[in-house]
């Protein structure tokens, strides 16, 4: 994901957060603000130190988050801004658990309209 689609500066994260809509489930935080002007989304991922100790653990995650919304880039509504906040259950998904999860808060948060397609195995 390119960096024209992250929110960078404290300034930025810290309007979203507090002026931001908040939705959560047992896995991530996710919170959202209007921003009419935006050519795309633009989205910021904090794991703090209570998900995972170390920076491998907390990387892991972040890349993890970063893939699924790369794979939905299409269903995000261009004009927000959101951030991603892992919760310390999330600390040992696979990348599996991390999509279902993340795609649920998304739903829960009006930021994509449904679930993509999956394939069952039995």
């Amino acid at each position: 994901m390119r960096k024209s689609y992250r929110v960078k500066t404290e300034n930025d994260f810290q309007r979203v957060f507090k002026s931001g809509n908040s939705v959560a489930n047992r896995a991530f935080v996710i919170y959202k603000i209007e921003k009419p002007e935006n050519a795309h989304f633009r989205v910021g991922i904090s794991v703090g130190k209570k998900v995972g100790h170390t920076a491998v653990v907390r990387n892991r995650l972040k890349r993890y988050i970063r893939a699924v919304l790369t794979e939905n880039k299409a269903r995000i509504e261009p004009q927000i801004d959101f951030l991603v906040i892992a919760r310390p259950y999330v600390r040992d998904f696979s990348m599996t658990e991390i999509r279902k999860n993340l795609l649920h808060a998304l739903i829960l948060a009006n930021i994509i309209e449904e679930i993509p397609d999956k394939v069952e195995e039995d």
